[in-house]
């Protein structure tokens, strides 16, 4: 049942009231006086049942979410910080100082489960809806980038100990009994690969790596004989991962990185500090005049730049209205001409002179703005490394991220008009002051 806003118009005595607290010029106060928070409630008052008993308030989750990706926090912490931060608490739309906590951390998963891909870009879209009105929607750049699962580096010997180790939390859980769990031999042939690349240990090294991949599958294949009829079902998908994680080879296409994110992909963005990431290719869609992020797409695997362009301008059109009609991107689009009526333009081999050429110069130039603005979405607002589970995590956590940073420039811009304004009064009044001494 779709929750509603605690009534507030008699208050507790007891209890210190925001307004007289806070510092009504505060940015976040601003913010939270301009955003259309009846939008959300429209929007996401279908996707409640009319009975049972009722959810949190709309604006509060939101809010939370807002809030979560502005501070760079996680889902315990954000609530911590809200009990504490009377801003937090004026943004989510109370009246009174509250001690208690708003809602339970697990609440904000179920609650952005809840509302989708199409519920996290409506937060996007009200986030460039709240801009100046001068946004070029027309002109954008366009640029990739990966968003890293929490996972740590991939290894065949790290995947294959992992693999029996959950063989034996299955035997565990369903009470089967192994012939032999292989804790003790796992513990042994993992010290043998501490040594591996010295001259004297490498084929020690080798064979305990190969051991381990024969305890492995004979755990799988035990476990399967073993497994009741009626659990077959529950754990066969994930009985299939350990198989593919286990026996892939160097040149497989689609391995497994990650036992508890399979999706995870390895990606090369030639960097020289980072060879490898794994994750998902985020592609960014930024307005060239402003710089406010107008799109956000997620991809499986690794596809190759030129071919996300598409799933980007679909994403454009669905937060934007329509397609842009330009798009400058880097030399790693090279091929695309025009992708959904959007024309595309990427630095070629010069062949201008004099003016000409300083004009094209120039224009590709303005693409390098993306650049920082990845950085600033990545290390800022939490899409450096993505906490959230499967590919829907990625898309929402990706889009959020993009939309904190939409809402953080917002922030600085209410800051710097309400210091102007302040500024001009002062200016005024002094020098009203001075007439009057003479």
């Amino acid at each position: 049942m779709k929750g509603t806003n605690k009534n507030q118009s008699q208050l507790n005595i007891f209890r210190p009231i925001l307004n007289q607290i806070i510092n009504p010029s505060e940015p976040l106060v601003l913010l939270a006086d301009r955003i259309p928070w009846s939008e959300f409630e429209k929007e996401f008052k279908d996707l409640y049942s009319n009975t049972g008993r009722p959810a949190k308030a709309v604006r509060l989750m939101v809010s939370l979410l807002i809030l979560k990706q502005l501070n760079n926090l996680g889902d315990e912490t954000v609530i911590e910080v809200w009990i504490q931060n009377p801003y937090f608490q004026y943004f989510s739309g109370e009246c009174e100082f509250q001690w208690k906590a708003p809602c339970d951390p697990s609440d904000l998963v179920h609650f952005r489960n809840r509302i989708g891909k199409d519920g996290i870009n409506k937060i996007l879209k009200v986030s460039i809806d709240l801009q100046d009105g001068k946004i070029n929607k027309q002109d954008v750049i366009v640029d990739t980038t990966v968003q890293e699962k929490n996972i740590t580096f991939p290894t065949d010997v790290k995947t294959r100990v992992k693999v029996i180790r959950k063989c034996n939390e299955i035997a565990e859980t369903e009470g089967i009994v192994l012939r032999q769990s292989y804790k003790r031999t796992t513990k042994e042939l993992l010290l043998k690969q501490r040594f591996s690349r010295s001259k004297k240990q490498m084929k020690i090294a080798i064979k305990a790596k190969a051991k381990l991949k024969t305890i492995a599958n004979r755990l799988i294949r035990e476990i399967e004989r073993k497994l009741p009829e009626d659990k077959v079902a529950v754990y066969q998908q994930r009985l299939d991962i350990y198989k593919k994680a286990v026996n892939q080879q160097i040149n497989d296409k689609e391995k497994i990185y990650s036992l508890h994110e399979p999706e995870t992909a390895c990606i090369a963005k030639g960097k020289a500090h980072k060879k490898y990431e794994f994750g998902s290719k985020i592609s960014l869609v930024v307005s060239k005049n402003k710089n406010v992020v107008l799109a956000v797409a997620t991809f499986k695997g690794n596809p190759n730049d030129g071919e996300t362009l598409s799933a980007s301008f679909k994403n454009f059109k669905m937060v934007n209205g329509s397609f842009p009609k330009t798009a400058t991107v880097d030399r790693g689009y090279q091929g695309k001409k025009i992708v959904n009526d959007t024309l595309i333009f990427y630095p070629k081999k010069q062949t201008l002179v004099g003016y000409q050429k300083q004009k094209e110069k120039k224009k590709f130039r303005r693409r390098a703005a993306i650049e920082p603005i990845i950085s600033h979405v990545k290390h800022d607002f939490g899409m450096l490394r993505n906490y959230l589970k499967g590919h829907q995590g990625d898309v929402i956590n990706s889009v959020l991220a993009c939309a904190a940073f939409n809402f953080k420039r917002i922030l600085r811009d209410l800051k710097q008009e309400y210091n102007f304004w302040l500024s001009f009064l002062e200016h005024i009044f002094f020098n009203r002051l001075k007439k009057l001494s003479y």
